[in-house]
């Protein structure tokens, strides 16, 4: 299978699931990291979290750029880094280090240098992305593909399903996303990530088994089961489809994102075979394959 150049977008640090998914990226041998932007409150401590996890696996050349730490809106729904608690136990760069909002500048960089090759893989609130496809329209041919990990949609009617943090983060730059016209435009929301589960004491013990990388990613575990008793494997699921999508099936229609209601605001809703069906929208996953691969890479 032919390796696949990804760029990361991520809020490391909020909830555990983006570190999971940073490791697997980085153990994955079919997956070509070009680098990692980091989006949403305090983004160089975010940078520095990530950094430690490249580390940690043996990767100190992975490319990291610190990005916007406010929503388009202007607010910063996640401020605070409870993960980054972790850092002084592990070698990382230390914040002040990252250069403040390069990342938009370094994802177009990176997408023109390789043009139709790199896909985009957002796991965290969609502002660096909107940034990038509202300032550098150029980009948008030259991208690949796009894997949100974002929306929530309903397997049986498909026309809506709740608010999603992501979405919810920074609804105006969802829409933006959503709006522009990449060759390809893959989601994955909460009716198939939140099928991919495990205990946090399993994942803790599980993740300090194999080390590397995932050292980093159980100590964060650790101070997520002090909260929740669960891990949910969001993001790690669509890093994995960026790779594979075949673990889930999909669906082609349209995403629309709700801006005008300040109480559903970020919401999604998918319209089956809609207008130009630019988006695809996974239906279903095969759990036990998700795991299955996501462990066979380390």
């Amino acid at each position: 299978m032919t390796n696949v150049p990804v760029l990361l977008d991520t809020d490391i640090g909020s909830d555990v699931d983006d570190g999971i998914a940073l490791a697997y990226l980085l153990a994955e041998p079919r997956c070509e990291l070009r680098g990692v932007t980091t989006v949403s409150g305090q983004p160089r401590l975010r940078a520095a979290l990530a950094d430690a996890v490249c580390r940690a696996g043996g990767l100190t050349e992975v490319p990291i750029h610190a990005g916007a730490e406010h929503a388009i809106g202007g607010d910063t729904p996640q401020p605070e880094v409870p993960q980054a608690a972790v850092l002084e136990r592990f070698d990382h760069r230390p914040a002040d280090d990252f250069e403040a909002s390069t990342a938009v500048t370094f994802l177009r960089e990176t997408i023109l240098a390789s043009p139709g090759e790199v896909t985009l893989l957002t796991i965290g609130p969609l502002t660096n992305a909107g940034l990038l496809f509202a300032t550098y329209p150029d980009v948008v041919p030259a991208l690949g593909a796009l894997v949100i990990m974002g929306g929530a949609y309903s397997s049986s009617h498909w026309i809506g399903g709740g608010q999603e943090w992501n979405t919810f983060c920074d609804p105006t730059a969802a829409r933006v996303v959503y709006r522009t016209p990449v060759t390809e435009h893959r989601s994955l929301g909460l009716n198939v990530t939140t099928q991919c589960t495990m205990p946090s004491t399993e994942v803790v013990s599980r993740f300090s088994a194999i080390g590397g990388a995932l050292d980093v990613v159980a100590a964060m575990t650790e101070v997520w089961a002090t909260d929740v008793e669960m891990v949910t494997f969001h993001d790690p699921l669509a890093a994995v489809c960026a790779l594979e999508p075949g673990v889930c099936t999909w669906r082609d229609g349209r995403v629309s994102v709700e801006l005008a209601s300040r109480r559903l605001r970020g919401v999604t809703s998918f319209d089956a075979g809609g207008e130009g069906s630019p988006h695809r929208v996974a239906e279903t996953v095969d759990a036990a394959r998700f795991f299955e691969i996501l462990f066979g890479a380390w």
